[in-house]
């Protein structure tokens, strides 16, 4: 089942007076914009353009797909309190709306959730702009559109995601088409119809539409009506596209860079328990959200720069600075994207702090899942690889050739460390279905999830580069099946 997000808005200037409504629809698993609407409605009140708003984003949703779950967020209180069953609906002009909206899609497909209004910057343009096309005597048009990149500049000053971003090249391309139309309309090329436009404010901008405030009989809660969390699963919630390294040689030591293997591909004895379940383009409609883990790696410790072995048998070192601003960094881009749930976190420091860092930012608490600790390198814990190959050259081949082999002075092996992560991720995906999950991790658990969703043998850990501070994305469904949606995307720390 697909899942989207829809967050719409809606204004009025002058409530009632002239009046717009913007709605986005976004993949909650990437974040990307799959639709945009907005439209000048004429002389409205706030609250009538915002229930425009909802009913033209669901219905955008419902083109793209029908069966679609679909989390509505808006930054109305009244539209989602209402919507959601908790306050009555009395004034006449909204009642047909809800109604309307409430029809779209089936009962049970839709949840709301109320967000800050500096989190639904990009439909709050969309109307501001249909606002102003109408004061123009024009009709809003996507191609002229420039909200969803004055929404991510307003929102964060470095870039959402990798060079060749999807969304954020779109965007890009439409705010170059506008700026060529406002270079002809300076230079007399087109004139637009400036009848009836609305009056400026002292900047010279279009006025902001009011907020309505909510009126007494539509604010009070419905008799009877359940205070349940709306909250519904809304997967992903990762960065825009996928992940910008896969390097051979990648890591086990606390950088994630490792040399080149030096002996034969390792037997695939040991692995993890196996994934049963066959391969498949995806879940049935009817298997539900799955269970989606956005993988996050602690920011930097002092280790991480030295390239030295950090497990969980070593001295447990805190953040950097650089690490406690990596940490920063990825806490502002979740905010944007909106979509996690909860956070689980190894009970390691590095991982705790980046994931108190994170929490504090999105408003939630921390989970400590033991299980989702590092592996424990034995004697090699804080050395460098050079190190352990002129100190302990037998047993650091053995381990390069076998997933069975421990680091030497009674270490955990990653055949051993598969299992006791597989074990974590079924308890997680039991505990967290249909939710969207941040598990603030190390490089092996996370190289061990990938492997183990993707079916691939235990030499691949060998073969991926992760990131200190980057996102992975896995989802799982209720038959088994599993999907790697991002890898080691650090978009977010440039």
């Amino acid at each position: 089942m697909r899942e989207f997000i829809v967050e719409a808005d809606g204004g009025s200037r002058g409530n009632p007076g002239p009046a717009g409504y913007g709605s986005v629809v976004r993949d909650a698993a990437s974040g990307q914009t799959l639709a945009e609407r907005a439209e000048y409605i004429g002389v409205a009140t706030n609250n009538v353009a915002e229930y425009r708003g909802l009913v033209a984003g669901l219905r955008a949703a419902h083109e793209l797909d029908a069966s679609a779950s679909v989390h509505v967020r808006m930054d109305s209180k009244l539209v989602i309190e209402q919507m959601s069953g908790r306050w009555k609906i009395k004034h006449p002009s909204m009642k047909p709306l809800a109604a309307e909206a409430a029809t779209v899609f089936p009962p049970g497909q839709v949840t709301y959730e109320w967000i800050p209004r500096e989190r639904n910057k990009h439909a709050d343009r969309l109307a501001n702009e249909a606002m102003d096309a109408g004061g123009r005597g024009e009709e809003w048009t996507p191609s002229a559109s420039r909200a969803e990149l004055d929404a991510t500049a307003s929102a964060a000053p470095e870039p959402s995601g990798p060079p060749g971003d999807a969304a954020a090249g779109a965007a890009r391309a439409r705010a170059a088409l506008a700026d060529v139309r406002a270079a002809r309309t300076v230079s007399g090329t087109t004139a637009p119809t400036v009848s009836g436009t609305t009056a400026p404010t002292a900047s010279g901008a279009p006025a902001e539409p009011t907020r309505e405030a909510v009126p007494a009989s539509d604010a009070a809660p419905a008799s009877g009506a359940a205070w349940a969390d709306s909250g519904g699963a809304v997967s992903g919630g990762a960065a825009t596209s996928a992940g910008t390294s896969g390097a051979v040689g990648a890591a086990v030591v606390d950088t994630g860079a490792a040399p080149a293997q030096t002996g034969a591909a390792p037997a695939q004895t040991g692995a993890a328990p196996s994934e049963t379940s066959a391969p498949g383009w995806g879940s049935a409609p009817d298997l539900g959200a799955p269970a989606t883990f956005v993988l996050l790696r602690h920011g930097e410790t002092p280790l991480t720069p030295q390239k030295r072995f950090s497990g969980s048998g070593g001295t447990d070192p805190a953040l950097s600075d650089i690490g406690r601003e990596q940490a920063e960094r990825v806490a502002a881009a979740l905010a944007r994207r909106g979509t996690i749930q909860h956070i689980v976190a190894s009970p390691l420091a590095r991982t705790r702090e980046t994931a108190g860092i994170v929490a504090a930012r999105l408003g939630l608490e921390v989970t400590v899942e033991d299980g989702l600790r590092e592996t424990d390198f034995g004697a090699w814990e804080g050395l460098t690889f050079a190190e352990v190959r002129e100190r302990h050259p037998e047993d650091l081949n053995a381990w390069l050739a076998s997933p069975d082999a421990a680091p030497t002075g009674g270490g955990e092996s990653f055949a051993a460390t598969a299992t006791r992560v597989a074990a974590a991720r079924d308890k997680l995906i039991a505990a967290y279905a249909g939710r969207t999950v941040l598990l603030v991790t190390h490089v092996t658990p996370i190289k061990t999830l990938l492997r183990l969703a993707l079916g691939a043998p235990p030499e691949s850990l060998f073969r991926m580069e992760l990131s200190a501070a980057s996102l992975s994305v896995v989802a799982y469904y209720a038959d088994g099946n599993a999907s790697v949606r991002l890898f080691n995307d650090t978009g977010h720390l440039r």
